[in-house]
């Protein structure tokens, strides 16, 4: 399905931040924008790899920020803090995101 990747921190880690390859990789998509002026990427359901490509570069730059879904099936925020939280509507999204991450936590709780 649709993603949105949402860059909401950055500069917190100016050391770790690859501007660069950050820029190269947005410019394959024709998009010479700066982050500041277009913060979010929206994937559709083909570009998996490049979401996660993107997502990775963000991670690695100690950027954080959103990764959203339609229809808030599993929501996603990463922090420069190196953790991420899942989040959705439902709690039976929540335990199929579990399954796939090999998690045994309870309800109500997250995986950081």
């Amino acid at each position: 399905m649709p993603a949105l990747l949402w860059i909401t921190e950055w500069g917190l880690w100016p050391s770790s931040e690859n501007w660069h390859l950050y820029y190269k990789v947005r410019q394959t998509y024709s998009d010479p924008r700066l982050l500041h002026e277009a913060p979010g990427h929206l994937f559709l359901e083909h570009e998996t790899e490049d979401l996660a490509s993107f997502l990775q570069v963000a991670m690695l730059n100690g950027w954080g920020g959103y990764v959203l879904t339609q229809a808030d099936y599993v929501n996603a925020f990463f922090s420069h803090d190196e953790h991420i939280d899942f989040f959705a509507k439902h709690e039976a999204n929540l335990t199929d995101v579990r399954e796939v991450l090999g998690t045994k936590f309870p309800s109500g709780q997250s995986r950081s």
